[in-house]
């Protein structure tokens, strides 16, 4: 009677659920721990030199240049959605001269870091995940260490390191068209004035915020690639490994995109 209950129990769609969340719950547990022992790795790699020039001017042309049309398109679209919803109400209130300050603090606080994040890990992290899963089934990075070669500080450093770098100055751009086309969209929907638009805008922001958005948005980078590589690194089973550890790292990177910003939300703004 017993078995047959336990039988039942597993059958259910109660038990599949639970079972599939400490599955995930578990490999993403695991992986954070590789991921700190990759890090350390990492670091050690970066104050003996061990990243060239050449390589890490590529990771900056790919993961800046490459990926700044999609951003560009993703945090415009935010910002004519937003500001369409919020100037035409905030005028018929007759709080249109707020909209620029409104407008401007919620891009450069929240919108230009995240939504450049997302277009980031769907575009280059998934791209850096699958090439080292790639590298990995096909045996290419144990050639790597059977060479010699430190396969973290060749494989890692100069992509990591590209996001720490390239990621601030994405976020300034793609803050700036976002800011821009705001104006444009309040124009528009609500005939706010160019003027009314950019004399709020500077009423509420401060350079902490600035501050704070560059912080933030260089984490973000540093993020997105060391768990795009990381995934890619310990891929394993053929073509299907590929397509998880790609899978993995998007699904990892956008929850820790949004676990820093809460994060940076409780320091700098609580």
């Amino acid at each position: 009677m017993d078995e047959a209950l336990v039988k039942y129990l597993k059958q259910s769609a109660t038990y599949k659920i639970s079972s599939q969340i400490l599955r995930v719950l578990s490999n993403f547990i695991s992986m954070l721990g590789k991921i700190v022992h990759l890090s350390f790795r990492m670091l050690k790699c970066m104050f003996q030199g061990g990243v060239t020039r050449k390589e890490l001017i590529y990771q900056c042309d790919r993961f800046g240049v490459s990926s700044l049309p999609i951003t560009l398109s993703i945090v415009g679209m935010t910002s004519i959605i937003v500001a369409s919803q919020v100037a035409l109400e905030m005028v018929k209130q007759g709080g249109g001269n707020f909209v620029g300050m409104l407008m401007t603090i919620l891009i450069v606080r929240e919108v230009g870091a995240i939504m450049s994040g997302f277009a980031i890990t769907s575009m280059i992290g998934s791209s850096l995940a699958s090439e080292l899963a790639t590298m990995r089934v096909t045996e290419q990075i144990d050639a790597i260490d059977v060479l010699g070669v430190d396969s973290i500080g060749y494989l890692f450093v100069p992509r990591v390191l590209s996001g720490i770098i390239m990621m601030p100055i994405i976020v300034i751009i793609a803050s700036i068209f976002g800011v821009l086309l705001g104006a444009l969209t309040a124009k528009m929907f609500a005939g706010l004035t160019y003027i009314a638009y950019f004399d709020s805008a500077w009423l509420g922001l401060f350079m902490k915020d600035l501050w704070v958005s560059l912080l933030k948005s260089s984490v973000f980078g540093g993020t997105i690639a060391l768990i795009s590589c990381s995934c890619g690194f310990y891929a394993s089973g053929g073509a299907k490994g590929v397509g998880i550890a790609t899978t993995n790292a998007v699904v990892w990177s956008f929850i820790s995109i949004v676990v820093w910003d809460m994060i940076f939300a409780i320091i700098f703004f609580f």
